[in-house]
């Protein structure tokens, strides 16, 4: 079983706790070592995302939302110790999120579901149960 590193929990801060909940149990069901590289972003970073094409939208769950927390977190896997950019890990550590989401009953959207641009790091709330 893995646990999150003081940097990721760190990368957590000011992310909402459903979301925050979902991330600490999924981190003991997956079976790739995963961490948390970014959780709440402020909009100078975001405007610096977006102008380099790293993101298509101003409108990012990484920013402060009505609630006052952001409501996305970007992830990387590890599944030998060493950054992968795998597909597969990818899906085996999204499908741990997903399982610990529906067992906490939180809505959940990966970014590698997304139509118009592949984010696969990328998992959020549900914006349709949190606006």
């Amino acid at each position: 079983m893995y646990a999150l590193s003081k940097r990721s929990e760190n990368n957590l801060i000011g992310v909402h706790p459903d979301l925050q909940k979902v991330v600490r149990l999924a981190i003991t069901l997956t079976p790739i070592d995963f961490g948390i590289s970014e959780g709440l972003r402020l909009e100078k970073r975001q405007e610096g995302l977006f102008a380099r094409g790293k993101s298509t939208t101003m409108d990012s769950n990484h920013l402060v939302q009505h609630d006052g927390f952001g409501h996305a977190v970007d992830m990387f896997v590890l599944p030998d110790g060493s950054i992968s950019w795998e597909a597969e890990d990818f899906r085996q550590v999204i499908q741990a999120f997903f399982e610990a989401a529906t067992q906490l009953h939180i809505q959940i959207k990966s970014g590698g579901l997304f139509r118009s641009f592949q984010d696969s790091p990328h998992i959020e709330l549900n914006r349709k149960y949190y606006d």
